[in-house]
């Protein structure tokens, strides 16, 4: 359990240090907690391409007792845990005991049932589309919500001008609204949040970047994270827990994880998630990660005009980014990934940017996610330096332990 929950503590450090310019972080929680429930501690599972995704082993082949969740990659697997467990209100236990795998409470049987019927709904009035999901009825109940809570809610005054308004008076002509101003193009959004963080020429001089931070839960528990990336997408991230440092990294080949338990090498879609989340510049080339050319609209953050940059990615999810109207920065980024059960949320909101060294970062990142026990996290940088020397070898991956000999 214990390494499943590091692992997803890690996973919301990637997606972070993957941007020169922001993060999102979270970490684990009390050693008590499940697999399960420790996994949404990492943003949701990039949807996998194709060719990802045909490398990647599915949950049956990696896991035991897969009865209704047969071919969804098993990287997904612990996200659409925790997507079940936040719409029914409820934690990992409630269907499961230990050993995981175990069929001893029926609970677990009942889920499976409602799982198919989904499925079944999806694929037979939806046209496969994941359109209805467990949280469609359950929104966070145990019991789903079939009947209106009283008392409903009261109607909005209707608008000025609406069904029943009253006709000006004769011969008074009527006052035209002022047109609303254009909205910039995608192109137009993009290149203001680049001179916003400092402009080509700066993002550009970018090779390196080391940074220092805590990350704080939602229950208090407060941890320390080192990083280090060189372009264009080599990194490395060391978390420091109570059961010791949990490593991860990608020396332009091979990506590996180091716990306790000694150091695997990731392949696969897994792999792919590793570079798609951790590049140097992955949260600059927005461009790159457009399928096609987003739509734009308005919208508020609080009492903040901001421009959405909404489009699917080259990877399926859909991602909308939220700049600031006035100042161009982006504040807030929004991933959702489709599963077969489901789409999974993620948001991280951005704040206090900071120059250094001629490029805007911002310090502080609060990640907001599917579970239950630690929906919101804070990542904050205490140190950021850019294109200081870092060693190559802290991106190779570690010799695998020793095995202790027979006496």
């Amino acid at each position: 359990m214990k390494p499943n929950i590091l692992k997803l503590t890690v996973a919301i450090l990637f997606t972070v240090s993957a941007f020169v310019v922001m993060g999102k972080v979270s970490a684990q929680k009390t050693v008590s907690l499940s697999p399960v429930t420790a996994s949404s501690l990492g943003i949701a599972v990039p949807a996998q391409t194709p060719s990802a995704a045909s490398q990647e082993k599915t949950v049956e082949q990696t896991r035991k007792n897969i009865k209704v969740l047969t071919g969804m990659p098993d990287s997904q697997l612990i996200p659409v845990m925790n997507f079940f467990a936040t719409s029914m209100g409820r934690r990992c236990d409630f269907c499961h005991v230990n050993p995981w795998e175990s069929d001893e409470k029926p609970e677990k049987q009942t889920a499976r049932e409602m799982i198919k019927m989904v499925l079944d709904v999806n694929k037979t009035t939806f046209k496969g589309n994941t359109t209805v999901s467990c949280y469609t009825c359950h929104r966070g109940r145990n019991q789903p919500q079939g009947v209106p809570i009283l008392p409903l809610p009261k109607p909005s005054p209707p608008p000025p001008g609406g069904p029943g308004a009253a006709a000006p008076p004769a011969g008074q002509p009527q006052a035209s609204p002022s047109p609303r101003p254009a909205v910039p193009s995608a192109d137009d959004i993009l290149n203001k949040y680049i001179a916003a963080i400092g402009g080509q020429a700066a993002i550009d001089r970018l090779k390196t970047r080391t940074a220092k931070g805590t990350v704080v839960q939602a229950n208090g528990n407060s941890f320390q994270f080192e990083l280090s990336q060189t372009a264009p997408d080599k990194f490395y991230l060391l978390v420091t827990t109570p059961q010791g440092p949990f490593e991860r990294g990608f020396n332009g080949q091979a990506g590996w994880e180091k716990t306790a338990r000694g150091v695997r090498e990731v392949i696969g879609g897994e792999l792919v998630n590793f570079k798609a989340g951790n590049s140097l510049f992955a949260l600059i080339n927005f461009r790159g990660q457009y399928a096609r050319t987003p739509r734009v609209r308005r919208d508020k953050i609080d009492d903040r005009d901001v421009y959405v940059l909404d489009g699917t990615t080259t990877d399926g999810k859909r991602m909308r980014l939220y700049f600031d109207a006035s100042t161009g920065l982006l504040v807030r980024r929004v991933t959702a990934t489709p599963t077969m059960i489901g789409v999974i949320p993620e948001q991280v909101d951005f704040d206090d940017y900071r120059e250094v060294d001629g490029v805007k970062f911002p310090f502080i990142a609060r990640a907001s996610g599917i579970e239950v026990g630690n929906p919101v996290s804070t990542r904050t940088f205490t140190e950021i330096k850019v294109n200081a020397p870092v060693d190559d070898t802290k991106f190779k991956m570690p010799p695998p332990a020793a095995k202790p000999t027979s006496p």
